[in-house]
């Protein structure tokens, strides 16, 4: 893909957050993992340069952006949102850690394996928007809201970009981790 000129957003629905130890029922389809660096903002924020968004931040964890891409991708219209938003499609945590506890906020490596297997691990250093200028992108349009949180991307690796391909399947265990953060274990189930 071209490098864009601009982050590309999408969204998940609330009902989709769980937590750090999280099982979850994998849905018909073909369901993706997306290790990513989260923000949570402190206070209120709209408009805001990128040389200020780091005071906007009340802590970074982690998160997985799991994604049904049978849904995500159907045509005529992709669903990304829909895709990305059943139930436990964003375990987040383990722990929310301020950014004065990282040796350098902007240089965080994040990553993942799948059942003892490293599938993701890279660095926000080499991302191609740093935090604040996606707090600066997207506040620039939506008002953001304290303890609203920000999924800011996710490294190589991702499932559907493999080859072959490989996603999740029942009895699969998902370990997302990063320094300072810790880990989180994300088992999932088969759909009732």
């Amino acid at each position: 893909m071209d490098v864009p000129d601009s982050p590309v957003v999408f969204t998940k629905f609330p009902a989709s957050i769980t937590g750090p130890s999280a099982v979850v029922e994998l849905p018909r389809g073909s369901v993706d993992f997306e290790t990513e660096l989260v923000v949570v903002l402190s206070r209120d924020t709209y408009r805001i340069p990128a040389s200020r968004a780091w005071d906007h931040v009340a802590g970074l964890t982690l998160g997985q952006d799991l994604s049904e891409r049978g849904l995500q991708l159907k045509p005529p219209v992709p669903q990304f949102n829909l895709g990305k938003s059943y139930p436990g499609f964003a375990p987040m945590g383990p722990e929310l850690v301020t950014p004065d506890e990282f040796p350098d906020r902007d240089d965080i490596g994040p990553g993942c394996r799948l059942n003892g297997e490293q599938m993701q691990k890279s660095r926000t250093s080499d991302m191609i928007f740093p935090v604040s200028e996606i707090i600066a992108y997207l506040s620039s349009v939506v008002r953001l809201y304290t303890g609203d949180v920000i999924f800011t991307g996710t490294p190589a690796g991702i499932g559907m970009a493999r080859d072959p391909a490989r996603f999740l399947r029942p009895g699969d265990e998902l370990v997302t981790f990063a320094e300072v953060i810790g880990s989180m274990r994300t088992r999932f189930t088969s759909p009732l």
